[in-house]
This record gives structure tokens, C-alpha cells and sequence, in this order.
């Protein structure tokens, strides 16, 4: 079974950006997975991460999406506080930065989405 933690706030402490979720970290056993995919229907950007027996997901969806624009801004990948640990999304930064450039334009992800990360992303994209 495919667990999806969504993503519901960030916040910048001491030159870092910490992610937070909607859901009790009580009960998550995660480790990253360093790969960032996209849920075009969702509109959101997922980062893989495994729970020992299966992967599941950590859903960043549009209204975190500044947070993400930091993120590649700064080129450093993000931490999420779970709990009073903070783990890091290794590779987060590259794969996000990736992904970006990459559906500029690209209608395979469905207008809305390209739409929507074509607005957010703007700033990074003219730096292209």
C-alpha cells in the first residue's frame, strides 16, 4: 500500500527550509528516496520515500509551491520536520530543478499543470 503525506505548511529558520505535514508524525517511518515525480492531476510535485517494505509519498501540493520556488532559488534541498527530527529530502533541489525546465511548454502534463507551474516557477524559468 502507497502512503500520501501531504505537505500543509514551511517555514525558514536558520537559512533553511523546514516542510511540514497535515498528518501525525507520530506514526511515519520514513527515509528519502531522493527522487521528485509529479501528480499533474493533483496538481503537486511528490518526493518518493520509503517506509522499509514499500515506497510512499511526500505531496507538495500548489499552495507550498513558494516554499519550492525557494528551494531552487537557494539550490538546497529542504528538511522535513517530523516529529522534533528533521530529515533531509536529499536530491530534492536537482531533481525538482529538472523537472521544472521540463514541463515548461511540455503538454504532457496536462495544461493545468503546465499552467500552473509555468505562473509559480516564472522568475526561475527567465533565468533559463
Amino acid at each position: 500500500m502507497r502512503n500520501v503525506y501531504v505537505i500543509d505548511d514551511f517555514r525558514f529558520e536558520n537559512d533553511n527550509l523546514y516542510f511540514s505535514l497535515n498528518e501525525s508524525p507520530l506514526k511515519i517511518q520514513i527515509e528519502p528516496a531522493g527522487q521528485v515525480l509529479t501528480d499533474s492531476d493533483g496538481i503537486a510535485f511528490v518526493y518518493v520515500v520509503d517506509e522499509g517494505d514499500h515506497y510512499s509519498y511526500l505531496q507538495f501540493p500548489k499552495k507550498v509551491w513558494n516554499g519550492l520556488v525557494s528551494v531552487l532559488e537557494t539550490k538546497k534541498d529542504p528538511l522535513l520536520a517530523k516529529n522534533g527530527e528533521m530529515i533531509l529530502l536529499q536530491n530534492f533541489a536537482n531533481e525538482l530543478e529538472m523537472l521544472v525546465f521540463n514541463i515548461e511548454g511540455n503538454g504532457n502534463y496536462g495544461e493545468a499543470f503546465v499552467q500552473a507551474v509555468e505562473e509559480t516557477f516564472s522568475d526561475i524559468l527567465k533565468k533559463q
